[in-house]
Parts: structure tokens; sequence; C-alpha cells
């Protein structure tokens, strides 16, 4: 990621004014407007996912979309998150006035699903995001670190891959943790057949 050269911080609506069309991606941050410059095996593993969940999602007969891109609006007020997947739940969307003109997401009930794959922004995913998330009442976060990149307090000691879930139960997330070899539980996909190991290996 790379931030802007700024004078003053930016507020969301001017973010969302300014923001290009040059197929590039931006997140704001604390009234920070910052570049994501994703790498490839990034790329690969967010490609992954969103290839495994809409499958899933066109089994399972399910009411949701995966947005090629969305920004998804905290209760922070100079803050907007360029999720890597967003699952949608398409008959809540109607609730969302910002979702025609600017794909902008501001309910955490449109939101069942966010993956973020982590990069040396790691900090933003197990912190901003993490509380921001939380407070839009998102139910499911993954945090999805690959290569292990996380404080030793995130993903435990030695470090390794892992991925963290996170789950909304009485307004709070609470986290498990998926190392190799594991098979990840997710309650809004509770037949999801996905493993920790296929998804490291798409990288």
């Amino acid at each position: 990621m790379v931030a802007t050269p700024q004078i003053k911080p930016v507020s969301f609506e001017e973010f969302l004014e300014w923001y290009p069309e040059n197929g590039k991606g931006y997140e704001l941050i604390e009234g920070v407007i910052v570049e994501m410059l994703p790498t490839g095996s990034h790329e690969d593993i967010s490609g992954f996912l969103i290839a495994e969940l809409n499958f899933e999602i066109r089994k399972q007969n399910m009411p949701y979309s995966l947005p090629k891109n969305c920004l998804l609006k905290p209760l922070a007020p100079r803050s907007g998150y360029l999720p890597d997947v967003a699952v949608i739940n398409r008959e809540q969307i109607k609730n969302e006035p910002l979702w025609e003109k600017s794909s902008v997401i501001q309910n955490g009930h449109t939101v069942p699903l966010v993956i973020e794959v982590v990069s040396t922004n790691w900090r933003d995913d197990y912190g901003h995001k993490f509380v921001e998330y939380e407070a839009m009442g998102i139910f499911e976060y993954w945090i999805v670190d690959y290569r292990a990149l996380g404080a030793v307090r995130y993903i435990g000691k030695p470090k390794q891959p892992t991925i963290t879930i996170c789950q909304l139960i009485e307004g709070e997330y609470q986290m498990e943790r998926y190392v190799k070899g594991d098979r990840l539980k997710s309650s809004i996909f509770p037949q999801l057949e996905l493993t920790t190991d296929v998804i490291f290996q798409s990288a």
C-alpha cells in the first residue's frame, strides 16, 4: 500500500468525489487515502476464495453475490475500506442508498461475510478493520494471513500461516484460528468444504 500525499484529512464524501476511474484500488484510513498494491500471490488467494464461494452460493441457491469492487463505509467518519472479498446479501441491497451510484455498503446486515487477505498493512486488517467491521455488525470476518505477517499476539507462536475466522456473537467478534491441516468452519457457509491447505496452496 502507498499513502497518497495530502495536506489535510479527507472526509468520506470527499474521498468518493476524488476516487479516480483508473482501475486502481484505494482505501481511506482515518482521513488518509491509501493506494492498494496487492502482490500476485495475494490476488491468487483472493481469486481462489471468490471462485469457491461463488460455487457454493450457486450450489446452495443462496441470495448472495460477490461484487468485483465495493467500498465498505464503517461508522468512522473518515474511513472507507475496499475488501478483498465481500459477500453481499442481494435481499438487503435495497437498503443501501449509495450502492447504485458508488457501490458503497453502509449496513453490516448487507454484508454477511468479509475476507481480508493479509499483506504488509496487516495492522489494518487486525486493527482498524477488525474494530470497524465488528461495529458495523458484519457477522463474519476472515483474516487470511498466508505469509504469517501478523504479530504473535494475533497468530500465536511459532508464527505460521493462519486463517482467523471472527464471528459476531452478542455484538462482539469471537475468534478461532485455523492453521495447516484444518478445515474451516463458517456459519455463513456451513456446508463449505474448504481447508487451510487448499487456500495456502492457491498462492
